[in-house]
């Protein structure tokens, strides 16, 4: 618990304290855990970076809430390639480790095609999916934020 207090809500309270609306914050969290969860390893920081700039996103809040996304972003890889697979009525491909090593040796370039093609399908339903719970989160947590910001302004004043 005292991870959470020092990592997760000190900071996030630091930044409504330092002027960071409710709204702000919301939003920021919510595009960052998004972002975060792309089926693309290795992306996301600079997605979040990009996205922050053109949207005037809060960075420090998109990034904490883009490395807390990293379990989810791993528990959603495979399901978000199964859906593609369905959403795109293609074969599914065999996940098991052993299994892509055997076929990675005996045809190399087949087998990155279309771990690449599967990827692509996967991050097409997660764009599908992302963007509503986005708004969904942000509009969600937005009242949260808003009552954790009059209690600050309260002990403050």
């Amino acid at each position: 618990m005292s991870w959470v207090r020092t990592k997760i809500r000190e900071p996030l309270l630091g930044l409504l304290k330092q002027g960071l609306s409710p709204a702000g914050l919301a939003w920021s969290l919510a595009v960052g855990l998004a972002l975060g969860t792309i089926p693309l390893f290795g992306t996301s920081t600079l997605l979040c970076v990009g996205v922050g700039l053109v949207f005037r996103l809060n960075q420090p809040a998109l990034q904490l809430a883009n490395y807390l996304a990293y379990p989810l972003q791993l528990l959603l890889f495979i399901p978000l390639i199964r859906l593609g697979e369905r959403l795109f009525r293609v074969e599914a491909m065999p996940l098991s480790p052993s299994l892509l090593m055997q076929s990675l040796e005996a045809h190399p370039w087949s087998t990155l095609t279309l771990f690449w093609s599967r990827l692509w399908h996967a991050s097409v339903v997660w764009a599908l999916l992302a963007l509503p719970a986005a708004t969904l989160l942000a509009l969600l947590l937005r009242p949260v934020f808003a009552a954790l910001a009059r209690r600050l302004g309260r002990e403050t004043a």
